[in-house]
């Protein structure tokens, strides 16, 4: 996919004295006397052990027990340890901290609920509710290195259960609040979870979703977990089981507003957030104390440029990346977060821009997909409320296509706030190429590598290249970068290391012009985004063929207006089995119950086979581009190429 690239866009922000003045970028750099950021990103990257021990002492990170040594590179690139024998609770610098000065009467967090509800935490409301649910959590018996799940909707509690977690030294488990219950039991068995977080239910659309029955299924297969509890969100009746689960306000309300937070090593487990792969099961990606927190809060400092009175919305899930990567950041930067549990067009179409308002957000963060839906409904629902409170935009999920960057720029922003485009990875802690204050901006594009990535755009060789489609890598690790997958190593050295030696292949297609913009412009592998969010086709296709009349499945992203991706998949029927609409329908309730409804297939394609490799791989990458009636390319390896025409054929027939 290497071919000459010009998207011939103009700058259309330029940085203001307002945007540069006080922005954390300036004075880190004052600090430090570098003069420009083509100079700091340069330094960044030439001693990193000085780059980010340095951006601890920025943000103000304190330890329990100093580290020894800010970087160990002994066991090679993809394992670094950070912070060595440091000892450091990431809940102290988020909350403790602030605790006696003036920040604690601050707000830490504001909440809206679907039906208008609104709740307000200041750092020592939100500081005496975390200890309180510690003291919970240690009452039943749950203690450091126990794994905990969350699944609930987005609720200040969901955020208090998190630091509670952490707090106690225990190992967060995000699940995305969307999940079916197949997809939440796979990532708590495979973590080996002792406890699960969940609510009653939750709501959507003026509709009740009942989250504690989706849980219950899951959990008949999840041995290991010990406790259940439940936060009352709905009120409606739920199964119950005695013993096992607790009602979070009869459990919490006892409990003591003061709580010890464990000294735990620097380099401990915090979290586990779960990403689907191409092949095999999700990926847990493992993150530390001084690893993730740390990355989150330098990303939103020296990118988004959050400072203490700026309020922070990110429409995302806890289950998502940029969940806990929110609360973290923001905490750590002394800021304020917005919550907001409900559609951002219901029940009218200018939900978002009413929080904006309501709230006073500053920094509001979206996704290509997002905007691709409210666009439709015109300037009406934007104009009929004061976004005078908006400072920028920032942007994540997917690529952007011009059309909707430009409507969010110019109707929402006036042409005067930038749209700010971040992109990393669960597995990255953050970013890796984002846009910031200080630089102008091009429709659809980043501004340049964050300071401390060392990142690159490679050919089929891993030579560098400019103007040209290449593979998006980074040539040093950073302080956030994933710890490995949770029990399976060797997958994580495949997945990221084993491209080019020494070098990280993070698996998109990307392109640098000729006036130093980025862009992203898809995956490079098989990994599907679907409305932001990343996914497998492996863990679909296992759905998919454990009906009885499937034999084998693959699954592909086609584009979609609203999206970005929707999901397809290509299924061969057991002999004698009839491929009807009803079957197609059945086929996609079943991924639809086990994944959550946001990641319900758009069609069931039923094909004769699928085009494999010798060795039996199938080649999703050719089903794509036949169903798409794209170029195919080198076909060599296939053993069944004729099956291709049938699925060309049947893209072409339009049969979604």
């Amino acid at each position: 996919m290497m071919s000459d690239f010009s998207l011939g866009g103009e700058f259309v922000w330029h940085p203001t004295p307002s945007y540069i003045d006080g922005s954390h970028l300036q004075r880190f750099m004052t600090a430090h006397g570098i003069k420009t950021l083509p100079e700091l990103q340069t330094r960044s990257v030439q001693d990193i052990a000085w780059y980010w021990e340095t951006i601890l002492d920025y943000l103000g990170i304190e330890f329990f027990a100093p580290y020894d040594q800010i970087l160990d590179l002994s066991g090679g690139k993809p394992w670094p340890r950070w912070c060595v024998h440091g000892k450091l609770n990431i809940v102290h610098n988020c909350l403790d901290r602030w605790m006696g000065t003036a920040q604690q009467n601050v707000a830490a967090l504001r909440w809206e609920g679907e039906q208008g509800e609104v709740r307000v935490l200041t750092y020592g409301d939100l500081h005496r509710e975390v200890n309180r649910v510690a003291n919970a959590l240690r009452s039943l018996g749950l203690a450091r290195g126990d794994a905990i799940g969350l699944y609930m909707p987005m609720t200040p509690e969901i955020a208090i259960a998190l630091l509670a977690i952490a707090k106690i030294g225990g190992i967060i488990l995000p699940l995305f609040s969307g999940y079916g219950s197949g997809a939440i039991a796979t990532r708590l068995r495979d973590a080996e979870a002792k406890a699960l977080f969940c609510a009653d239910g939750g709501y959507r659309r003026g509709r009740t979703l009942n989250m504690k029955r989706t849980a219950d299924e899951a959990l008949s297969q999840v041995p290991s977990v010990e406790h259940v509890i439940v936060h009352r969100r709905t009120g409606a009746d739920v199964p119950w089981n005695p013993g096992r689960d607790h009602w979070w306000d009869e459990l919490v309300a006892i409990q003591p507003a003061t709580a010890k937070t464990e000294c735990t090593e620097a380099e401990k487990t915090l979290m586990i957030i779960y990403t689907s792969g191409t092949s095999g099961r999700p990926k847990g990606t493992i993150h530390t104390h001084c690893g993730f927190p740390i990355k989150a809060a330098h990303d939103l400092a020296m990118c988004i440029d959050l400072r203490p009175d700026d309020v922070l919305y990110w429409m995302t899930d806890m289950g998502w990346m940029m969940g806990p990567w929110e609360v973290f950041g923001t905490l750590i930067l002394g800021g304020t977060m917005v919550f907001f549990d409900g559609a951002p067009d219901y029940p009218g179409t200018d939900r978002l821009w009413k929080l904006v308002e309501n709230h006073g957000i500053s920094k509001l963060g979206v996704s290509p997909t997002l905007i691709r839906a409210l666009m439709v409904h015109g300037e009406g629902p934007v104009k009929r409320h004061d976004l005078s409170s908006l400072r920028a935009f920032a942007s994540t999920g997917e690529p952007w296509n011009p059309d909707p960057w430009m409507w969010l720029f110019q109707v929402v922003g006036e042409s005067e706030r930038p749209i700010l485009n971040y992109t990393g990875g669960t597995e990255i802690g953050g970013g890796i190429i984002s846009g910031n204050v200080h630089t102008a901006v091009k429709p659809a594009a980043f501004s340049g590598m964050i300071p401390g990535m060392d990142a690159d755009v490679v050919d089929s060789t891993g030579n560098p290249i400019r103007g040209q489609v290449g593979e998006l890598v980074i040539y040093q690790p950073w302080l956030g970068m994933t710890k490995g997958f949770w029990k399976d190593p060797d997958r994580y050295i495949e997945s990221y290391w084993s491209t080019f030696p020494d070098m990280w292949v993070h698996g998109d297609f990307t392109v640098i012009d000729g006036d130093g913009q980025w862009y992203i412009l898809g995956r490079s592998d098989d990994t599907i985004k679907v409305g932001g969010k990343r996914l497998g086709p492996a863990e679909i296709e296992s759905i998919l063929v454990s009906h009885d009349a499937v034999i084998e499945a693959g699954v592909i992203g086609i584009p979609d207006d609203l999206k970005g991706s929707a999901l397809v998949g290509f299924v061969v029927l057991k002999p004698g089995i009839e491929a009807t609409e009803p079957l197609a329908n059945v086929l996609k309730e079943l991924v639809t119950s086990n994944m959550g409804k946001a990641l319900k297939p758009k069609g069931i394609v039923f094909v004769p086979g699928l085009p494999k490799t010798r060795n039996a791989k199938v080649m999703r990458r050719v089903i794509r581009a036949a169903y798409l009636d794209q170029p195919i390319g080198d076909l060599s390896a296939l053993v069944n190429p004729q099956v291709l025409e049938t699925i060309r054929e049947l893209g072409i027939q339009g049969r979604l």
